[in-house]
């Protein structure tokens, strides 16, 4: 074997070995993306468009956000913290979304 073919050669499989480097950097973007689309996850409570286009202010929609854990907490002390928050920070309740509310010690 030549210098010239063993250059070839060499040159051939290096060729080989970053095409399927590039070939597994695609395959792993193309499933980051896809797993990231599935793992996304709305911070914000949802507001329905019929409410926001609503020529009346005065009304309020009922929104739901889900459900709350109270962690150590009886239903009537979570709705006065909830009741204190609002007051507090001047935000109507019905804008609020907990995700839980937990008993410190």
């Amino acid at each position: 074997m030549t210098v010239l073919e063993s250059t070839l050669n060499a040159l051939f499989c290096m060729s080989i070995v970053f095409a399927v480097l590039i070939i597994l950097y695609i395959i792993i973007r193309f499933f980051s993306i896809i797993i990231g689309n599935f793992n996304r996850v709305e911070t914000a409570c949802p507001i329905e468009r019929e409410a926001e286009s609503a020529p009346n202010l005065n009304t309020v929609p009922h929104v739901s956000c889900g459900t709350m854990k109270l962690i150590g907490v009886d239903e009537p002390t979570a709705a006065m913290v909830m009741a204190i928050v609002s007051d507090k920070t001047d935000i109507p309740l019905e804008e609020l979304c907990f995700k839980s509310i937990k008993a410190i010690e």
